[in-house]
């Protein structure tokens, strides 16, 4: 992934001298980057691009084909069942920024090295790189939403300790993702066709560091406490679908977190 689902999206020497040559901006891994372990401090909070693969089949048959034999009124129970699990009010809220995880720290993914840091994206040739990667479905979508200059906050995860490190924006917007054609690297997909991409992927550049790094158990302290008494973070994705590299923030939330950086650390 890059600045993956994957979580966020990083990208190894190794990798981005073999993808030297491409018409891409700079490489990394991690479209979205997907750390391929849970953060380390959040056990069940998996996040990398190749943890989100292993439910996408389930996920996109089960969000495809109602059950089985269903009467008319039965598919209709299930039509309405499925688009509660998919929004709800979540579907009602409007998301206009975003959260990219990344690995900062080295870890082998079918004998490629997943790392990709902001210092990584920092040194790309424009600050500028592709987000591949993203294997899951729910993330790709987020992926595809993103829109030119919206802004984004680069989150490094499975590490020692996870959050937020800096802010990147959208310089391209979706389109395919080279990496599931090419069977050399880790997230190459047989069943997608280069006439129907399955999987799309975002160019991202650097903006800027944030004032501080604002770790993952201090923005779980305040989303515990607005979930309690009402709050910004009350309804924070990255605590109800932590496994997600890509995650859509609302101003509200991007906000509150981003003033967390001019306070001093808890």
């Amino acid at each position: 992934f890059r600045l993956q689902q994957g979580g966020g999206r990083r990208v190894s020497s190794a990798r981005a001298e073999a993808r030297a040559g491409r018409e891409h901006p700079s490489p990394h891994r991690g479209g979205g980057a997907a750390a391929a372990g849970a953060d380390k401090k959040e056990p069940d909070a998996k996040i990398a691009k190749t943890e989100e693969e292993t439910e996408d089949k389930e996920e996109e048959e089960k969000s495809t084909k109602p059950p089985a034999g269903s009467s008319k009124s039965g598919w209709k129970n299930w039509k309405k069942a499925k688009e509660s699990d998919s929004g709800g009010e979540e579907s009602k809220i409007t998301y206009c920024h975003w959260l990219l995880k990344s690995e900062p720290e080295s870890r082998l993914e079918k004998g490629v090295d997943v790392k990709f840091s902001i210092e990584d994206l920092k040194a790309q040739p424009n600050q500028t790189t592709f987000w591949e990667g993203v294997r899951n479905y729910q993330a790709r979508n987020f992926l595809r939403a993103m829109k030119l200059g919206q802004q984004a906050f680069f989150y490094h995860s499975n590490c020692k300790e996870p959050g937020i490190v800096g802010i990147v924006k959208i310089v391209k917007e979706a389109y395919p993702d080279h990496t599931q054609f090419d069977q050399k690297d880790p997230h190459y997909d047989s069943s997608s066709r280069k006439e129907n991409p399955k999987w799309s992927m975002v160019d991202v550049q650097f903006v800027r560091m944030t004032k501080r790094f604002i770790p993952l158990s201090e923005i779980k302290t305040h989303h515990l406490a607005h979930k309690a008494d009402g709050g910004p973070l009350k309804n924070m994705m990255l605590f109800s679908r932590q496994r997600l590299s890509i995650q859509p923030l609302t101003q509200e939330e991007f906000d509150f977190v981003l003033s967390l950086e001019e306070e001093k650390p808890h």
